[in-house]
């Protein structure tokens, strides 16, 4: 491999991010700092997931159920640190509408606030990204690349490329969906996240099945699009619902 092809495989994870945080992100500071905050916020709790889970590795070959365990208790606890991510931002929202009264300014409207929601998710995808790719890409950068004998296909570098890129986009626009769902009380958007995440992550155990990461691969995308669309309905349906409201007041 050559310089090129590492690079190549960090453009494929990054390149969304880079281009969200340029055309949106990057114009306002405040979600700057929310992006920079919200990404070590979930690099700490990848690194505690790993520290919690290192006694136990290596994991048993052959078996499934271990792996099943880790996904299900590394998505629980991630979705934990969501609601804890939701509490903190809750408060500083009624800090910052208190502040706006007090110096009569106009408090978040929901752009705002899905803005706010969209850095804070992006955060949580460039640490994933981070942890499950970026770390792993220094040999990419070498003479050879990798293969793993039960995905022959495929580089072991774009795999892991394009899988962080799907939870990437899953955990930015992931995090859109919870906050409207938490802020409006609709059941169905803070249930369709923790699950739509369970099944992203489900998805990757097929790459342990020989071939399996062509199958998981296709899956995953599938639901990354599966995430994309719901969240352009809810947004799409929230803005309408905030502008009805506004003319009728």
């Amino acid at each position: 491999m050559t310089v090129g092809a590492g690079v190549g495989y960090a453009l494929i994870t990054l390149g969304p991010a880079l281009s969200l945080f340029a055309s949106v992100i990057g114009k306002k500071p405040f979600l700057v700092l929310t992006v920079l905050s919200s990404t070590l916020l979930w690099l700490i709790s990848l690194i505690v997931l790993s520290a919690l889970w290192r006694g136990f590795l290596p994991l048993r070959m052959g078996a499934w159920w271990p792996y099943g365990l880790l996904i299900i208790t590394s998505v629980g606890f991630q979705e934990g640190v969501r609601i804890l991510f939701w509490k903190v931002y809750k408060r500083l929202e009624d800090l910052l509408d208190s502040f706006a009264d007090r110096v009569s300014k106009p408090r978040l409207v929901v752009t705002d606030k899905m803005q706010i929601a969209l850095a804070g998710g992006l955060g949580h995808g460039v640490a994933h990204a981070v942890f499950f790719c970026l770390s792993l890409l220094t040999p990419a950068f070498g003479p050879a690349t990798f293969y793993v004998e039960k995905c022959s296909y495929m580089p072991f570098f774009l795999v892991s490329a394009i899988i962080s890129l799907s939870f990437l986009l899953i955990h930015t626009f992931s995090m859109v969906i919870a906050f409207n769902g938490y802020a409006e009380g609709k059941k169905m958007d803070q249930v369709f996240v923790p699950t739509v995440h369970f099944i992203a992550a489900a998805m990757t155990l097929i790459n342990i099945a020989p071939g399996g990461c062509i199958v998981g691969i296709s899956l995953l995308s599938l639901t990354t699009i599966v995430t994309l669309q719901y969240c352009f309905r809810m947004v799409w349906r929230t803005l309408v619902e905030s502008r009805i409201r506004a003319t009728s007041a």
